[in-house]
């Protein structure tokens, strides 16, 4: 029997989607613009608004990144989604969930820019003065997805080379510079 595709993946995404956009119509409802909501002495909720890119990256532009970030993220998940139908959803589970994640945290913010224009971001974290800028449910699934990306990489280097120290018999010492 054929291991289904990484498709079974996608109502992860689903879901993330999901909880992404009612978090955030919960906080549009329930908070003010710019207004801050003590959670713990280095997490609060606020309402901040983002019509840029990651870090507000051209926020301050006419609105011609709205439709390019767009795209771009439209793209990069339907890529995605090809490469999700292509792998083994079993045996390649950690590859699966993190690019369920990914199209989730992308297509989650494509809402919202389709929607209304910019970028609902409502979690905001800072230690003493130092401030990390607002993010979201979708901003959080995309830093998930490529975090488990990049652990699905290591461990996939590293099975590579146990099997080819496997087949050629040799044991290289792992102290050793290559």
């Amino acid at each position: 029997m054929k291991e289904p595709s990484g498709w079974r993946w996608l109502p992860l995404s689903a879901g993330v989607i999901v909880l992404d956009q009612i978090t955030k119509l919960i906080v549009v409802d329930h908070i003010q613009y710019l207004e801050r909501i003590r959670l713990l002495p280095v997490l609060d909720l606020t309402l901040a608004y983002n019509r840029g890119a990651a870090f507000s990256f051209l926020d301050q532009e006419s609105g011609w990144q709205r439709w390019m970030f767009s795209a771009l993220a439209i793209v990069v998940a339907a890529v995605l989604v090809f490469w999700l139908k292509r792998l083994k959803a079993r045996s390649q589970w950690l590859l699966s969930c993190a690019l369920s994640l990914i199209i989730a945290g992308a297509l989650g913010n494509v809402i919202d820019r389709i929607r209304i224009g910019h970028v609902v971001d409502f979690i905001l974290a800072y230690w003493n003065e130092h401030f990390f800028p607002a993010f979201n449910v979708a901003d959080s699934s995309i830093t998930i997805g490529a975090v488990l990306l990049l652990l699905d990489a290591l461990l996939e280097s590293r099975r590579a080379r146990a099997q080819s120290q496997r087949s050629d018999g040799s044991v290289k010492d792992p102290s050793a510079a290559p």
